[in-house]
């Protein structure tokens, strides 16, 4: 296990994304916690996103895919 999966910055807070949304690269997207270390983690790319492959507080494994984004330009 690498760390635990978080889709917002605090359990009372809104998903930083939903699918539908349209990210921006730079975007906080999710937060990785990993030896109680919170790294949020920003889209690389443009796109909106199709999928969360990763459910809020679930373990995550080092290069396991978590959101898939449909890039755009």
């Amino acid at each position: 296990m690498v760390g635990t999966f978080y889709r917002s910055p605090a359990p009372d807070e809104p998903p930083f994304v939903e699918i539908g949304d349209v990210a921006r690269r730079g975007q906080t997207v999710c937060i990785i916690e990993a030896m109680k270390l919170m790294n949020e983690l920003e889209a690389e790319i443009n796109g909106e996103i199709v999928e969360i492959l990763v459910e809020n507080g679930e373990p995550i494994e080092f290069g396991q895919t978590l959101i898939r984004i449909n890039p755009s330009n």
